[in-house]
């Protein structure tokens, strides 16, 4: 047992060293913050790290762990931190990057304090895509016609989750002066600018 515990200390060590940049990447369902996401990773040499494919890839792969996942998300229970932690960092080292942005994670309070104390990583910002709930729900519409799982009372059901698990740890980051919010009513190329002005070179910003 004391091997393994050793390899994740090790893990971890290794990835301490490197003092890596992690960045939270929150917003609504709809808040489009997949597609800036892409941008970021284009222009400013960020890892993209998605929690939920993460764990769908686990799922995919067929392993012990993944099959663990995938029962617990059959039964409705949640996956727990410690697992999508692990699965974060092991992508984090896999990448070779030293910057990364973190998206859909964390959901909730526990999942905060979960990374923190698991991964000895504090975020440099989280990013919180604000929008309104009516454009959130225009987009799903318009952008999954004929998609089961994406009728009103599912999507008002989706936007009330996240609001209910997602505000207090954009709450505990906001009181650290930790929280860049975007406005992301607007569009794409628009929010991207304010993004660019966010992760671009602070030198470069004439005062």
């Amino acid at each position: 047992m004391g091997t393994v515990e050793a390899a994740n200390k090790d893990a971890n060590g290794s990835l301490l060293e490197k003092n890596p940049t992690v960045v939270f990447v929150l917003g609504g369902p709809g808040s489009g913050k997949g597609t800036q996401c892409a941008n970021i990773v284009e222009n400013f040499g960020y890892t993209h790290l998605s929690a939920g494919d993460l764990l769908r890839a686990e799922i995919k792969s067929g392993s012990e762990n993944g099959t663990m996942i995938q029962n617990m998300i059959k039964e409705g229970k949640i996956v727990p931190s410690e697992v999508t932690i692990k699965l974060l960092q092991k992508a984090m080292q896999e990448s070779g990057n030293d910057k990364f942005l973190i998206d859909g994670f964390p959901r909730n309070e526990e999942n905060r304090a979960a990374f923190e104390k698991v991964t000895g990583i504090e975020p440099a910002f989280v990013l919180f895509f604000e929008c309104p709930e009516e454009e959130m729900e225009r987009r799903l519409l318009s952008r999954n016609q004929g998609r089961e799982d994406d009728n009103i009372e599912t999507i008002r059901r989706r936007f009330k989750v996240f609001l209910e698990s997602s505000l207090p740890v954009i709450n505990y980051y906001d009181a650290k002066g930790k929280v860049r919010k975007i406005d992301a009513a607007r569009p794409i190329e628009e929010v991207f600018e304010t993004v660019k002005g966010i992760f671009g070179p602070k030198n470069e910003k004439a005062d």
